[in-house]
């Protein structure tokens, strides 16, 4: 399985408008594209002044299906983010291969 982690530092003064529309928008339409087959939001425990941080995991089956996902669906959810938050936060990508599970 791979984990596709998004890792987001978002300014203070939006990020409650972006936490709320992350739940409730965002992380549902990926889901919605079927190629996910779980999810979890999480918030980075740093000391940032420069805003809040937070990681969103998604897994899935393989890598096939990750790189369906981020040719069919990833630009036009992320230019959706940039529509939304676009100035507001920094985001990076890593993707994560899980070797065991208890």
């Amino acid at each position: 399985m791979i984990i596709y982690n998004v890792t987001l530092n978002v300014d203070q003064e939006v990020h409650e408008e972006w936490l709320n529309w992350m739940k409730e928008i965002h992380i549902p339409d990926v889901m919605a594209t079927g190629l996910f087959l779980d999810n979890r939001l999480c918030r980075v425990l740093v000391d940032d002044e420069g805003g809040i941080t937070y990681a969103i995991q998604y897994t899935c089956a393989d890598m096939p299906t990750l790189e369906r996902y981020k040719t069919e669906h990833a630009p036009r959810l992320q230019a959706e983010t940039e529509k939304q938050f676009g100035g507001k936060f920094v985001a990076f990508r890593t993707l994560l291969e899980v070797l065991h599970t208890a």
